[in-house]
């Protein structure tokens, strides 16, 4: 039950996301546009009070956006920035209130959603959650091994690494080179489903991250 609750608010807030994104591309009337913005709307208040409740954060923010004295095109622009922040947290593992509701076999768990959206045709979806499986298993191996998970910036406030320098410091002495090799591969295809290059890829290739990444993951466990 919680992770068919997980990954449909993922899809949900991605279906979102790319619905706006696809209806601001194209030629449309003020009153069109204003349409798709009470849509939006509609749709991130949603997502939001049901996966976050009323009194996180996103919940303050949404608030905040909707009673500017703006027109509805840009609260639906910024909602779907709200949007973005929220489905990257749940990505990250930072949002207790849904993360919290997953038990040990949180990785297992979250690939087989996977291979379950990927089955039902949601390539896409697939390869952000085995992205985000991915990059938290590299966090987690890096804290095993001793690996310090932030640097320090020039102003000396310090910030996560990116999955992609964790993958360079782990393929020195963590795993192998092949292995670092292919965590790069992954890594592109999780960028590019994020972006919404999603033309970039195909089914298959999302079929043998997930596979690959079940296998990384056994022989590397955190």
């Amino acid at each position: 039950m919680y992770n068919e609750l997980f990954y449909q608010s993922l899809i949900h807030i991605d279906s979102t996301i790319a619905w706006y994104r696809k209806e601001a591309s194209e030629e449309k009337s003020q009153d069109e546009k204003r349409a798709v913005a009470f849509g939006v709307i509609a749709r991130a208040k949603t997502i939001i009070e049901h996966v976050t409740g009323r009194n996180s954060a996103y919940y303050e923010q949404m608030q905040f956006i909707l009673e500017q004295d703006s027109i509805e095109e840009y609260k639906a622009q910024m909602l779907i920035g709200v949007l973005t922040a929220l489905k990257g947290d749940l990505l990250d593992g930072s949002l207790s209130s849904i993360t919290q509701l997953i038990n040990g076999t949180l990785f297992n768990d979250f690939l087989d959603m996977a291979r379950h959206l990927l089955g039902e045709g949601y390539k896409d979806a697939a390869a952000v959650i085995a992205g985000g499986v991915l990059e938290a298993h590299l966090r987690q191996l890096c804290l095993k091994n001793g690996i310090p998970i932030e640097q320090v910036t020039p102003n000396k406030a310090p910030r996560p690494k990116n999955a992609s320098k964790m993958n360079q410091e782990l393929g020195k002495d963590i795993y192998s080179l092949f292995d670092q090799k292919h965590v790069t591969a992954w890594l592109d295809l999780r960028n590019n489903a994020a972006h919404g290059k999603y033309s970039e890829y195909t089914e298959n290739q999302v079929d043998f991250f997930i596979e690959g990444l079940q296998d990384f993951i056994s022989r590397n466990p955190a």
